[in-house]
C-alpha cells in the first residue's frame, strides 16, 4: 500500500500535463482531420450551415477532379525531381563541411560556423528579390534547376549544423583505431563513422524533404512563363477561379499533396530517434 499511494499521487499530479498534451495534439491535428474529411464530403455538405465532424455521405469525386486536373502528373514529377535533387545535393555538400568543422582544426573555422548559423536564422523570403534579379540576369528563370539550387541553399545550413553535431558525438577513437589498422582518414570515416550517421542523415533528409516539398513562394515567383515547370504547391492554386474556390477539390488535392511527406516521415521517424553511436560503443 505504501508504494501504490506515491504512484497514485504522481499520476494525479501528471493529469494536468497529460490533459495539456492531449489538448495540444487535438488542436494541431484537427485542421488535418478537417481537410481529409472535407475531401470526402459532397459539395453541398461542404457549404452547409450545419457542419458535421463526419460526412453524411462519402464521395471520391473531389479526388477524381484533382487527379484529372491539368498538370497533376507533370507537377507531381517536378516536385519529386526538385525535392530529391535538392536533398541529395545538400547531404553531399553538408557531409564534407560538417566533417571538416567537427574533426579538423583550421583557420576561420569558428567564423565559418557563425556564418552557417546566421544563414540558418536568415528569413529566405527576404532574399526573393535578389534571387529573382540574379536568376533573370543569368537566364535561369522558369527552370527547374533554379528551384533545385534555391532549395539546396535553404536546406544546406540546417543540414551542416545537424550533421556537425552528430559527427562530433561519434568518439574519434573509433576512427583512430581504424587508421591504426591501416585505413586512410577517408576510409576510416567511410567504414566506421559514416554508418553511425544514419540517424543524422535521416533527420536532415526529413527536414530537407518537407521544406522543399512545401515551398511555395519561390516556385510561384520564379516560374512565371513556363507553366510546365511549376511544382505541386503552385498547382494547388489552380482550383481557384473567378467563380470562387472548389473547396472539395482543393482539400482532396491538399490531401494527396500531404501523402508523400507523411510517408517519408513514417518511414524515417524510427531511424531519427535511434541511438547515435550505440552500435559502435557496444562493438
Amino acid at each position: 500500500m505504501s508504494t501504490t499511494r506515491p504512484a497514485r499521487r504522481r499520476s494525479v499530479r501528471r493529469l494536468p500535463l497529460h490533459a495539456a498534451a492531449a489538448l495540444t495534439v487535438v488542436v494541431c491535428l484537427f485542421p488535418v482531420y478537417w481537410m481529409v474529411t472535407t475531401a470526402f464530403k459532397p459539395s453541398p455538405d461542404i457549404q452547409s450551415y450545419d457542419p458535421r465532424l463526419l460526412p453524411r455521405a462519402w464521395t471520391l469525386d473531389h479526388f477524381r477532379t484533382a487527379i484529372q486536373a491539368d498538370g497533376f502528373a507533370l507537377f507531381w514529377r517536378n516536385s519529386i525531381l526538385v525535392t530529391l535533387s535538392a536533398v541529395l545535393l545538400a547531404l553531399l555538400v553538408a557531409l564534407g563541411a560538417a566533417y571538416a568543422v567537427a574533426r579538423m582544426r583550421w583557420r576561420g573555422r569558428r567564423q565559418f560556423v557563425l556564418a552557417v548559423f546566421i544563414a540558418q536564422m536568415a528569413p529566405w523570403e527576404s532574399l526573393i528579390i535578389p534571387v529573382y534579379i540574379i536568376s533573370r540576369d543569368t537566364g535561369m528563370l522558369d527552370r527547374l534547376p533554379t528551384l533545385t539550387l534555391i532549395y539546396f541553399m535553404i536546406t544546406l545550413p540546417f543540414t551542416v549544423v545537424v550533421l556537425r553535431g552528430f559527427i562530433a558525438g561519434i568518439p574519434p577513437e573509433l576512427e583512430e583505431a581504424a587508421q591504426v589498422d591501416g585505413c586512410t582518414r577517408a576510409g576510416a570515416f567511410r567504414r566506421v563513422a559514416f554508418p553511425l550517421l544514419a540517424p543524422g542523415l535521416m533527420a536532415t533528409s526529413l527536414f530537407g524533404f518537407i521544406t522543399a516539398w512545401n515551398e511555395f513562394t519561390y516556385a510561384n515567383f520564379l516560374i512565371i512563363k513556363q507553366q510546365d515547370s511549376r511544382t505541386l504547391p503552385v498547382w494547388l492554386s489552380s482550383f481557384q477561379s473567378t467563380f470562387g474556390t472548389d473547396w472539395g477539390a482543393t482539400m482532396a488535392a491538399s490531401t494527396l499533396f500531404a501523402l508523400p511527406a507523411l510517408v517519408v516521415f513514417l518511414a524515417l521517424q524510427r531511424r531519427v530517434t535511434a541511438g547515435l553511436a550505440s552500435g559502435g560503443v557496444k562493438g
